[in-house]
């Protein structure tokens, strides 16, 4: 019997209410909710981040994991986190929090993990966590998608004029469709669990997408070429509904903040790590891997920055630029 995803999700929601309400007697339960498959290495730090929490509480606080999209894509559950029908969700979509938490995506404006975590882990990274409690969210980690590259079905991809006419799949992020748009290529947004298909079926040449996440997916048996640009960091932003953290205890409260920062710092480690394994893979897939010279790419995104210092604001696009520089 096939069951409808909003019944689903009512009922979980209605189980989470009687949690709530019978909380004296009965544990806690966070729902949290992903896109990556259940084999990903962000379903490996949720489950730690479980372990972690069930542990320090005593199971005062259990944790429920719903993994490869099962409660909706991202975008879906940044807006269910909002109104309190999941408790936490893990994405790059996060116009339902503020559109400005995307300006640490600016193209081509880190070259390495350290210097990312850098800045999310100084004042620049606390200014962007703080646009997410007027909306009634709490961002509690940042788990790196990671760097992206391109990949597709045509031919290698060595200079911006490779990119010319090809349709490529990105998130339905502005700065990462701008930017493809901006290097020459047609830039179709596609949620993230519609991209295997549609790269099988020929509605996109080909994608900008982090390794692992491409790996993960196998989006690898779709495309003949990658080519790494790493043009663009991204987040899994890691973020909860604030009225459900408030709700908690302090001791429990503390429990699950520090699971997720120790999470976190597991998770940055084990993606590090993960690169040139999975690079490997994927030759071994088939996959032909070249490298790009990206400073001719880099030279065209001028106006991609003139675009969000107009929408993000110019200081803070200046502020992340500078930290970034500085890292």
């Amino acid at each position: 019997m096939r069951i409808d995803r909003r019944t689903f999700i009512a009922g979980v929601a209605a189980a989470s209410t009687f949690a709530i309400t019978g909380r004296a007697s009965a544990a806690t339960t966070l729902k949290v909710a992903h896109s990556s498959p259940e084999d990903s290495l962000i379903q490996q730090a949720l489950v730690k981040f479980k372990a972690d929490v069930e542990k320090s509480t005593g199971g005062s606080v259990k944790v429920t994991i719903f993994a490869n999209g099962l409660l909706g894509d991202e975008g879906p559950v940044c807006e269910q986190v909002g109104d309190g029908s999941i408790d936490m969700g893990l994405g790059g979509v996060i116009d339902a929090i503020d559109p400005r938490m995307s300006v640490v995506s600016l193209p081509f404006l880190f070259d390495s993990f350290a210097k990312v975590h850098t800045v999310l882990d100084g004042p620049v990274g606390k200014e962007i966590y703080a646009m997410a409690p007027p909306k009634g969210y709490e961002i509690i980690g940042a788990l790196d998608s990671g760097f992206r590259s391109f990949t597709n079905s045509k031919h290698p991809i060595e200079k911006p004029a490779d990119m010319a006419g090809l349709k490529m799949r990105t998130p339905p992020i502005p700065v990462a469709i701008e930017t493809i748009k901006t290097l020459g290529a047609l830039p179709q947004a596609i949620p993230y669990g519609e991209v295997y298909t549609s790269l099988q079926s020929g509605v996109v040449d080909g994608a900008e997408p982090e390794l692992r996440d491409f790996y993960d997916a196998k989006w690898y048996e779709a495309q003949k070429y990658l080519s790494l640009s790493n043009y663009m960091w991204m987040a899994n932003w890691w973020y909860a509904n604030k009225a459900k953290l408030d709700s908690l205890s302090p001791t429990e409260r503390k429990a699950v903040t520090d699971a997720a920062t120790a999470t976190q710092g597991w998770y940055r480690t084990a993606i590090a790590d993960s690169y040139a394994g999975v690079i490997a893979k994927l030759k071994e897939k088939g996959l032909q891997v070249n490298p790009v010279d990206t400073a001719p790419f880099a030279a065209m995104v001028g106006p991609v920055y003139e675009t969000f210092s107009k929408e993000y604001g110019a200081d803070l696009v200046k502020s992340v630029r500078d930290a970034a520089a500085k890292a």
